[in-house]
């Protein structure tokens, strides 16, 4: 999807006035308490853990634990250690004490669309400062200043921040749609085969099977490269290549090559073998696709894999390594090959087929929940801003 902002609301950024605050004029800062992730057991309730990623909004987990530990949610947090800076609508525990919640002072004003512009402008106005290396705290926190927008008479303006997230989400509501039409993807209607996978699935029969009976490694052989000069972290017409390595998210991509460098396979899966984070982390890459490294390229031995197939046995293996390698165990193909998938089956058999049609329906039920959601906020967003 296009990330190039639209060219009206672009003017309204160069026409709008802009005044320096400083941070703790329009924010209440509180540093969050620590909750270490020995002392949690994941998976366990419904309350947001946050780590400070910049994966899924910075949610690790979803727990239960002592609410008097629990910070207040509708706010602005950062990451300490890694000044990721997000909005948390939610209450929510924290994992580290040198994370920051911001508390706008106004609290007539703590809305999602305002503080999610404001988060733009902490990060386009901070965001070179602080590093892994210069981490922010409260103590430093307090002599920073941030651009915000303001009206004739020099304050803030609270009702521009709000209107302009609106109408840039009631853009990008239509770039979806636009997008889904011209990828094929707007039909959402689905077929009897379908309907019949979706029936199907739960008394579907499932069977064992070893990881290396079903698939073997790939073999690349890549000419001799150096990272600096032969990658880059954008696709180019000279690096257009996905290229796979310990990557964390961004399924497993994290850098493009030249194709005369780099050799690639396409239709198999990407399993990421080493890094803190990304060990056991699984793909599916059904574009050709090659290897940096840290990661490799799986291939179907003796069936023919399709997209969606492909998705559903990426998924089947990452439930059944994720857990069980780490950076200390790493997921080599030695170990992986003889760990074991559940899939279901017909006469004894994989059955790909009802793989694929269950994939092809799940995909259908998304995309029509998000056509729907993107009419119904075209529709609101209209209404409020006229």
């Amino acid at each position: 999807m296009p990330g190039k902002m639209i060219s009206p609301l672009d003017e309204k950024l160069k026409t709008v006035k802009w005044g320096e605050f400083r941070i703790l004029e329009i924010f209440n800062v509180r540093n969050t308490r620590n909750i270490l992730s020995t002392d949690i057991i994941a998976g366990s309730g419904t309350i947001p853990y946050l780590c400070a990623s910049a994966e899924n909004n910075g949610v690790s987990s979803y727990i239960s634990y002592d609410e008097n530990l629990l910070e207040e949610g509708n706010c602005i947090f950062i990451g300490g250690k890694t000044f990721v800076v997000s909005y948390q609508k939610e209450d929510f525990y924290s994992n580290d004490s040198h994370n920051l919640t911001l508390y706008l002072k106004n609290h007539q004003k703590r809305i999602k669309s305002i503080q999610v512009f404001i988060i733009s402008c902490i990060t386009k106005c901070l965001g070179h400062k602080y590093t892994w290396g210069n981490s922010i705290s409260h103590k430093k926190i307090k002599d920073d200043f941030i651009f915000l927008p303001v009206n004739e008479d020099g304050e803030i303006d609270f009702d521009f921040m709000e209107s302009f997230i609106r109408e840039l989400e009631e853009e990008r509501v239509r770039e979806l749609s636009a997008y889904l039409t011209v990828s094929g993807l707007a039909d959402t209607t689905l077929t009897a085969n379908e309907e019949a996978a979706l029936l199907a699935f739960e008394r579907m029969e499932w069977q064992e099977f070893k990881i290396g009976d079903l698939y073997s490694k790939v073999e690349l052989n890549n000419k001799k490269f150096d990272k600096r000069k032969d990658t880059r972290s954008e696709p180019s017409a000279e690096f257009p290549l996905p290229v796979v390595n310990a990557k964390h998210g961004d399924n497993g991509i994290m850098f493009y090559g030249n194709d005369d460098i780099f050799d690639s396979a396409e239709m198999t899966i990407d399993i990421i073998q080493n890094g803190a984070i990304a060990t056991g982390d699984v793909y599916p890459q059904p574009q050709r696709t090659g290897v940096l490294w840290d990661a490799y390229l799986i291939k179907a031995k003796a069936h023919e894999e399709t997209r969606l197939s492909l998705f559903f046995n990426a998924a089947s293996i990452h439930k059944s390594i994720k857990q069980k390698f780490s950076y200390e165990f790493k997921a080599t193909w030695d170990r992986v090959q003889k760990e074991k998938i559940f899939l279901p089956v017909h006469n004894g058999q994989p059955d790909y087929t009802l793989m694929q049609d269950f994939i092809s329906a799940i995909q259908k039920l998304v995309i029509k929940d998000v056509v729907r959601y993107a009419d119904e906020k075209i529709s609101t967003t209209r209404s409020i801003i006229n």
